[in-house]
């Protein structure tokens, strides 16, 4: 299953999917009909059967929304128009909610809203724990929803309320290699261009905020809060200089190791929902010798530009004898490669 972004005309109103949504909201289909008569499109989801699992419409306004209480002021914003998600553990929800926050971000808005019914608690839930606050309410015939709204330009200093703004002021920045193979799986819209997306699964770790990775490097000096810049390894022996780059900027929320789990199933259950790992690949580094370590990261950002050694090397001034698996950033060097990078410098706080 991978997201697509579509025309509503080629979506299948008579989806089983789509049931709950004319239930709740007697315009809809009318709704969907003036949607695909002007050609407006919406990301959707499918499982191999055809059927569609998520769907995710988003405007962009401008001027005062006066149809909810209290009224919110004239300002640009993103309105999530409908979202919908079936739930099905595999952490979709959250890739859309990602969506959602990179639109903003591209279009260079703080605010976001969306209207919600309180009885769809576990999307309430989800919108809620990325910031989304409730700000008002909104009556219809439909009944009451509820008005969540995400304002990026405001700062909790909390890593899933601020998602996906990076703090960046007093926090260590590091670079972390990861092998092309699980790059790929870990960070779905970081691929290169020469990647296919028939090879990202829909499974938690391709579609979730939350990262986990596995290393057996010595990373023991990463803290909760710390920057890391992801540098995907050459996918060709001895072409590192042009083919080795950094693709994205997440954020640690948390290191453990292997003494740290109180059993295998503890770290089984730790790692599994948002590991690139197969469960016996788990094992078996479970059981391996060496210092294992369990990095938990959030996935921020993809740079818009893929900066490769031979750039970060002449143009950042990185130390081209340095071991590239893992080693620290200046402030400076970090700075160099988020704006080369292609980072909105307000995404980033400093």
């Amino acid at each position: 299953m991978q997201l697509e972004f579509t025309e509503f005309k080629n979506i299948n109103l008579s989806d089983t999917f789509f049931d709950s949504l004319k239930t709740d909201y007697v315009e809809f289909e009318a709704w969907f009909s003036k949607k695909s008569a002007d050609n407006s499109k919406a990301y959707i989801a499918k499982n191999t059967k055809g059927d569609v699992e998520a769907f995710l419409y988003l405007k962009h306004e401008t001027g005062e929304v006066d149809d909810v209480n209290p009224v919110l002021p004239h300002k640009s914003r993103i309105k999530v128009g409908t979202f919908k998600i079936n739930p099905h553990g595999t952490k979709l929800g959250e890739r859309f909610i990602k969506k959602i926050f990179d639109h903003a971000i591209d279009s260079i808005i703080d605010e976001m809203y969306v209207t919600i019914f309180p009885k769809h608690t576990s999307l309430h839930s989800l919108l809620t724990r990325y910031g989304f606050e409730k700000v008002g309410e909104k009556d219809t015939a439909n009944g009451t929803e509820d008005v969540l709204l995400k304002d990026l330009s405001k700062t909790h200093h909390n890593l899933l309320l601020d998602y996906p703004k990076i703090i960046a002021k007093d926090k260590r920045k590091f670079v972390l290699a990861i092998y092309p193979e699980f790059h790929t799986r870990l960070f779905p819209d970081s691929i290169l261009n020469n990647e296919s997306y028939e090879i990202v699964k829909d499974i938690s770790h391709s579609n979730s905020i939350n990262k986990v990775y596995i290393c057996f490097m010595d990373v023991n000096a990463i803290r909760p809060g710390d920057i890391l810049v992801i540098y995907r390894t050459t996918d060709q022996k001895g072409q590192a200089w042009y083919r080795s780059v950094v693709s994205s900027v997440c954020v640690v929320t948390e290191l453990k190791r292997k003494a740290d789990f109180s059993s295998l199933q503890d770290y089984l259950a730790y790692c599994g929902p948002h590991s690139v790992f197969s469960n016996n690949e788990l094992v078996q580094y479970y059981n391996r010798p060496g210092k294992l370590a369990v990095i938990k990261m959030t996935y921020n950002a993809a740079f818009s530009k893929r900066l490769n050694r031979k750039s970060l090397v002449e143009s950042i001034g990185l130390n081209p004898e340095t071991y590239w698996g893992f080693f620290k950033l200046t402030d400076a060097e970090f700075q160099s490669i988020s704006k080369q990078g292609g980072l909105d410098e307000g995404f980033i706080v400093y």
